[in-house]
């Protein structure tokens, strides 16, 4: 049994710069011993955070496939469209791979991955991290333990958030579909997911959907806003809420660098900032993008047993990405509101209990990589265990079951695009 691992991160963004982390915060356990990021800059900045060597510094995921392997994992965290290449070129090199979510953007590439983990004999986790989180992990505890009884009937919103919906899927990167994928697949196949573990062995035989992009196109642009590209040169700009100005430049100039400011640029300052809303793709006005992918989506689900469950994604929003969760079963019923309280009530004591579980000791370290309200940490570190302890099952994540939430995401979307119900296993058999 290792007492640590090496892993290299393939993609130095938001999400690979996350997950390394963990080795700042758990030396002991894991140290990060290389990188392939396009990007020179940002490999740079990369390699000399993490004092990474520079024969063990690449472009590309092709260059470092053509070394012999000398980490134990890989965490890809790539452009979602070049997920199934990465892993059809590391898996065969027998590294464990750690995968950003969406698996990938094609039915068959997402086949291909769980067939490749398969064949290859290894250990991977897709980063479903809201499986891992203190509160999500408690509300999983509650069901397992039966006091709701069997469990027929889920709700679940998804909250984006006005904010980032216009910066991510109006402006960002995935506000097209063709260059990433649909917008279910990029932002809600964490809700798909959930819905599908809160539901648990069941056997989803139908789903239907509907929604279309409701808000951010040019038939909405405000008359006020005239023939504007750009919110610096728009005289409707204060009285926009999507104004870039207000999203990105007014928190620059009260000091602040984080997301989504950090995506603009590598060095935020009010310069910056300034710069990239003035030149950038960011600072367009977000009724004059070609974005295409859903503001605006519901899923219905029918299991196995009589079970059901609907989604709802809704970008217009002021809590981002809170999640409200109800759920109903034979002995009693819960609510979730998807931050740190679940409260559930007993049919037969009529008794109701309310848990916070981010104030649990057990989650305390947790807070360590503060991503996803604690599922950044609580996903990396099971990943690092189950290499360490050779335990796949240490993984709440592993690539069928994802696989599984990801059938059912193609499901509702083949499902919203042909007004018809689909069975999943048309799609593939599990």
């Amino acid at each position: 049994m290792k007492s640590y691992i090496d892993i290299i991160v393939v993609g130095a963004g938001n999400r690979g710069s996350v997950y390394s982390q963990y080795a700042k915060t758990n030396p002991e356990k894991m140290r990060v011993v290389g990188v392939a990021e396009p990007s020179e800059e940002r490999r740079a900045i990369f390699a000399a955070e993490y004092n990474i060597d520079p024969e063990n510094c690449f472009e590309s995921y092709y260059e470092l496939a053509k070394r012999s392997k000398f980490a134990d994992a890989v965490v890809i965290s790539t452009l979602d469209a070049l997920h199934a290449s990465a892993v059809q070129a590391l898996a065969p090199l027998k590294y464990n791979i750690l995968l950003e979510k969406p698996m990938a953007v094609t039915l068959e590439d997402c086949t291909n991955i769980h067939k490749a983990v398969v064949e290859n004999g290894i250990i991977m986790a897709v980063c479903h991290v809201l499986r891992y989180t203190p509160h999500y992990s408690e509300l999983k505890k509650i069901l397992d333990s039966g006091k709701l009884g069997e469990i027929y009937n889920v709700q679940h919103l998804e909250q984006i958030g006005e904010t980032h919906f216009a910066h991510s899927f109006v402006r960002g990167n995935w506000a097209i579909e063709k260059d990433t994928s649909f917008s279910l697949m990029t932002k809600c196949i964490h809700d798909v997911d959930l819905v599908s573990w809160f539901i648990g062995n069941a056997k989803c035989t139908k789903i239907s959907s509907f929604g279309s992009l409701s808000h951010f196109k040019k038939s909405k642009k405000p008359a006020g806003a005239g023939n504007a590209k750009r919110c610096i040169d728009c005289s409707y700009e204060s009285e926009c809420p999507y104004s870039a100005k207000k999203i990105y430049l007014e928190p620059a100039k009260s000091g602040e660098t984080g997301w989504p400011l950090n995506v603009l640029t590598n060095v935020v300052d009010i310069e910056n900032i300034a710069d990239a809303i003035t030149n950038g793709p960011y600072g367009r006005c977000v009724y004059e993008c070609e974005n295409d992918v859903l503001d605006n989506q519901v899923v219905n689900f029918e299991f196995e047993d009589g079970k059901t469950a609907s989604l709802t994604m809704i970008a217009f929003t002021k809590e981002e990405c809170i999640r409200k969760t109800r759920i109903y079963g034979s002995k009693g019923e819960l609510y979730s509101d998807g931050d740190n309280e679940i409260s559930f009530y007993e049919f037969n004591s009529k008794k109701t209990t309310v848990i916070h579980p981010n104030d649990l000791e057990e989650y305390k370290s947790f807070s360590l990589i503060p991503g996803h309200v604690g599922g950044d940490f609580g996903i990396i570190s099971c990943f690092v265990d189950s290499i360490i302890n050779n335990d796949p099952s240490i993984n709440k994540s592993e690539s069928l079951e994802a696989l599984k939430s990801h059938i059912y995401t193609f499901a509702a979307e083949e499902s919203r695009r042909s007004n018809s119900v689909v069975d999943p296993s048309d799609l593939y058999q599990f």
